[in-house]
């Protein structure tokens, strides 16, 4: 049920940013802005890259990592040493690498080059400020903002402990997308069943990626 899309222009733009052709240097070209609702791209390996939606990007407050710049994508997206580009900005190269995927919750951790990204907090309709880790109930409206369907809302239909499912709209491109209440970051986008757009979407609980941020090393994650 979890789904890509495969970006090929990617890695051209990839190889012309690496080879450093267009890219002047007397003078440092302007930081990437990245937030949860970010389109991204994952570079895969010859002519094919993943195209997901960051969830939110921070720093952890404590642990081995503290102070690191990182952000937050599905799991399925990528694997550990696969490089990330910022699908609006593929001419500034690779933004960030991803150190950690685990497939068992669906979620992906990439390492940001703080040099090169400018964190946000508003990505078209969502504006992320705090996150939850208490599950959604039925009947909330929970929203999302994708690189594919871009802002949508829907009911939740159910939620526990570790995932929800609701009828919000998503497709191909937006795995990773932050699920808000408001301006709290309650989840994240993951999959759909039966009909894209028609659903239901199910998706991890941020409680569930919070613990595992933790047992990562990644303590305390506020995003930024």
């Amino acid at each position: 049920m979890k789904k890509t899309a495969l970006v090929f222009a990617a890695v051209v733009a990839a190889i012309l940013a690496l080879s450093g052709i267009g890219v002047g240097t007397s003078q440092a070209a302007p930081s990437v802005s990245l937030g949860g609702g970010s389109g991204i791209l994952v570079l895969k390996g010859g002519n094919s890259a993943a195209a997901c939606t960051v969830t939110t990007v921070g720093r952890p407050t404590a642990g081995p990592n503290r102070g690191k710049l990182i952000a937050l994508t599905a799991g399925h997206c990528g694997k550990p040493g696969q490089r990330v580009l910022s699908e609006r900005a593929q001419n500034r190269g690779p933004i960030g690498t991803i150190t950690q995927s685990y497939s068992d919750i669906d979620l992906a951790i990439i390492e940001l080059d703080a040099a090169k990204v400018r964190p946000v907090s508003t990505v078209g309709g969502v504006t992320i400020k705090r996150i939850s880790n208490k599950p959604v109930s039925f009947p909330t409206v929970i929203c999302k903002e994708g690189r594919t369907t871009g802002h949508t809302c829907g009911v939740t239909w159910f939620s526990d402990g570790a995932a929800h499912f609701s009828q919000m709209c998503v497709i191909e491109g937006d795995s990773g997308s932050p699920v808000v209440v408001g301006n709290t970051l309650v989840g994240m986008v993951n999959a759909y069943y039966f009909v894209s757009c028609i659903g239901p979407e199910t998706g991890t609980n941020m409680g569930t990626i919070t613990k595992r941020l933790n047992r990562a090393g990644y303590n305390n994650f506020r995003p930024v």
